[in-house]
């Protein structure tokens, strides 16, 4: 009896192709020619609010994070106010965002670490970072890229769905996305690519209906079901 062959199913926008070093200039000279000086859409105050911010924006909306945050950064914007305030009090404030408890805690947990570690200062290293309650590698990039100005990529849905859409770093795993921006994206580009990344993400290469007509990359990505103008 003849053996039957076994296909292995690629996860979700996965990509085998790649697009050339050229193209992937012209693709972020582009972006920074539309948008120079692009920003995150969570609102912080200071290093340690935008820490806070990132962790909390885990499965949340930053429109979202930035109603909750709001009033509580207004008087808890350091490591120790936010010790001092508890876990119950960071709890009611964002109780609108999902995983609410186990982020208060965190909050908390990432504070007494903070104050006890690092004399309450945010440390400029990744593996520092993400020995924080609630801080993972995607969080620990963001903070790098945005505090500290590192050219770090911080791979969230977005990024991952370009990256291998496009063509732009195709990788099976968001850790392989990472490094393949890393060695991909020219570097004059590397600090701000990431948001630019995102950004195209949410606003035009979206999930289900990507809007190529908008598209300021649409004649250069190597996605083969690109959507038409009606």
């Amino acid at each position: 009896m003849a053996k039957s062959k076994t296909h292995t199913k690629k996860p979700a926008h996965v990509s085998s192709k790649s697009l050339d070093e050229t193209t992937r200039f012209e693709i972020f000279r582009r972006f920074r020619d539309h948008d120079p000086h692009p920003k995150g859409e969570l609102d912080y105050v200071n290093h340690f609010t935008l820490l806070v911010a990132v962790v909390l924006s885990a499965q949340a909306t930053d429109i979202g994070v930035n109603r909750a945050t709001r009033a509580l950064f207004e008087i808890a914007d350091t490591p120790q106010k936010m010790l001092a305030l508890g876990e119950d009090q960071v709890r009611d404030h964002i109780r609108t965002i999902g995983l609410f408890r186990n982020k208060a805690k965190n909050v908390i947990g990432l504070s007494e670490k903070l104050i006890a570690e690092f004399g309450g200062k945010i440390p400029d290293d990744r593996e520092a970072l993400v020995s924080l309650p609630g801080v993972g590698r995607k969080t620990a990039n963001v903070v790098l890229n945005i505090a500290f100005g590192h050219p770090t990529n911080a791979v969230d849905t977005h990024i991952f769905r370009i990256s291998n859409r496009t063509g732009l770093a195709p990788g099976k795993d968001v850790l392989a996305v990472e490094k393949a921006l890393d060695t991909n994206v020219p570097e004059e580009f590397g600090l701000h690519a990431h948001h630019w990344l995102i950004l195209h993400g949410r606003y035009v290469c979206k999930a289900r209906k990507p809007d190529c007509p908008a598209c300021l990359i649409s004649d250069l990505c190597l996605f083969e079901d690109k959507t038409e103008m009606l």
